[in-house]
């Protein structure tokens, strides 16, 4: 089933199949991660919701040894990169009561010009890793002229992948979590809906009690301002992607003298509640299903209408096809013996809107699901954006990911209940994935840890220019949250691309990258506004 999240779904970007990069998928409800604790919130009277407050400029002489420590740099076992551990507070109330070790990675710089430092980048999720991204994509991918200038850096987040994962369920567990019914049609499904949520939050709280208390973006946002001190750098050069714009708006809301050039990609809204973003979330899947549904109608082989069927019809044929699998799965050849769902099904559709290059691999997989009864496609393409291997075994991705998001923000709904009177605002969202992603919105209701976030606005006074990136038709991180955001930060620059997918830099557009190369490489930012395609 699915969880609060937003990825970035790429070509070739990361280690799931289709791959998720920049930012991990999110086939549901949503994230967002919100501030509290250390910093205090000033009340926004403008728009009557906390105001992030920037922390004192002088660092406090109990975390001194952190910012101080020496990284000790040792091979990877990937050509051309180095790895070590650096410590943070587990606590940033109490320094004293513990560290985390914290995955580091870094690429030198390969050029003969005069460095620019380190440019951290950070994929999403939140649960996404940075280190893989950054050995699988960025460190390799990203324009040479950018990786011949800087030191490509990247830090999994607290919780995340090689940083003290959070652990909840096993393999099998995990199976059964994830074919459960999101859609439930009685009083029983809801309950066994309910009753997976509170197993998989039990399993957290027991697995990985003290850290769950210690996951927050606000924490992990502190850990990046240990992490570029540590690396010698005056001022955080920076690259997120997704959920990374909420870590990196948060780092610089935090420190706003402390920003260097810094790039946030699919950019998210702070201000909103959980709710809110699950609703909004809900409409961009739509945005995005109904380019996905104008393209396949003009295919010969679309499996969900003939040329030239009206996206209403496609929408309807897929709803039909739904329904259908909710009835009687159908078989996979998985060797688990796991059959598609209605749950694995759609979490597969939602999973391919991330990019439209994928959209090529969705109508093969309908095409055997709903011709052939062969349900394996659509089986690959959920199992990618669970990060499901072979053998069964999960990454930590989906626990991370809800740890993050339910101490960041309180939960969308508190019951089944208030789900049920939701049903048809998120169902007018989107008639086809409406249902799933209400009742997907519940997941956080159960979690053991109580939220210690809040929506709140971000605006970095006295930060250098910020480059904010929006996607007019995102499914995951709808455009106006890229417009928002850039409202709420006093120097950002908002840059636009009109298409399709998620998130904007390296996915083809030369508009784009030309004027975030130069960004990164000249420090000019895009004029506020500039639009792309």
């Amino acid at each position: 089933m699915h969880t609060r999240r937003t990825l970035r779904r790429t070509r070739t970007r990361t280690r799931t199949s289709a791959l998720t990069a920049a930012a991990l998928l999110s086939a549901a409800a949503l994230l967002v991660s919100a501030c509290s604790s250390p910093q205090s919130a000033s009340t926004s009277a403008s728009a009557g919701i906390a105001q992030l407050a920037a922390l004192p400029r002088s660092t406090p002489s109990a975390l001194a040894p952190y910012y101080d420590q020496k990284l000790s740099w040792r091979s990877c076992g990937v050509p051309g990169f180095q790895c070590a551990t650096m410590k943070a507070p587990l606590d940033y109330a109490k320094p004293g009561a513990g560290d985390v070790r914290l995955a580091v990675a870094r690429k030198k710089a390969t050029g003969k010009a005069k460095p620019l430092g380190s440019l951290l980048v950070n994929p999403g999720g939140p649960g996404g890793s940075a280190v893989d991204y950054l050995q699988q994509y960025a460190g390799i991918g990203y324009p040479s002229e950018v990786r011949a200038r800087y030191d490509m850096v990247a830090m999994d987040p607290r919780g995340v992948a090689r940083s003290e994962p959070v652990e909840c369920l096993d393999g099998p567990q995990m199976d059964t979590y994830t074919e459960t019914d999101v859609t439930p049609d009685d009083r029983k499904e809801t309950d066994e809906l309910v009753g997976e949520y509170k197993k998989f939050a039990e399993a957290c709280g027991t697995h990985s009690a003290e850290l769950l208390r210690h996951v927050s973006t606000a924490d992990s946002a502190r850990d990046m301002d240990i992490l570029r001190a540590v690396l010698g750098d005056p001022k955080l050069n920076y690259v997120g992607a997704s959920y990374g714009t909420f870590l990196g708006a948060t780092y610089a809301g935090l420190f706003p003298e402390r920003v260097g050039r810094m790039v946030l990609d699919g950019a998210m809204d702070p201000s909103l509640s959980a709710l809110q973003m699950n609703l909004e979330q809900t409409a961009g899947f739509e945005t995005a299903f109904q380019s996905f549904a104008k393209d396949c109608a003009k295919r010969t082989d679309c499996p969900l209408g003939a040329k030239g069927s009206s996206p209403t019809q496609i929408a309807d044929n897929l709803s039909t096809f739904f329904r259908k699998l909710d009835a009687h799965p159908i078989p996979t050849g998985d060797a688990d013996g796991r059959k598609l769902t209605e749950s694995l099904g759609t979490t597969g559709v939602i999973a391919a809107m991330y990019d439209q290059a994928e959209w090529e691999q969705l109508r093969e997989a309908l095409h055997a699901a709903m011709k052939e009864n062969d349900g394996a496609g659509l089986l690959a393409l959920s199992d990618s954006y669970y990060e499901r291997e072979s053998d069964g075994r999960y990454s930590n991705l989906m626990f991370a990911n809800a740890a993050v998001n339910c101490l960041d923000l309180p939960p969308a709904f508190t019951g089944p209940e208030q789900v049920e009177k939701a049903l048809p605002e998120f169902e007018k969202a989107s008639p086809v994935f409406g249902a799933n992603l209400a009742w997907a919105s519940l997941n956080c209701a159960y979690w053991p840890v109580r939220a210690t976030g809040e929506p709140h606005r971000i605006e970095a006074k006295g930060a250098a220019p910020i480059v904010v990136v929006g996607t007019t038709r995102d499914p995951a991180t709808p455009y106006p949250w890229a417009q928002s955001l850039a409202r709420q930060l006093t120097s950002a620059r908002l840059l636009t691309y009109v298409g399709d997918g998620h998130t904007a830099y390296g996915r083809g557009s030369t508009c784009i990258d030309s004027a975030i190369d130069a960004y990164l490489l000249k420090g000019t930012p895009p004029a506020n506004g500039k639009r792309c395609s």
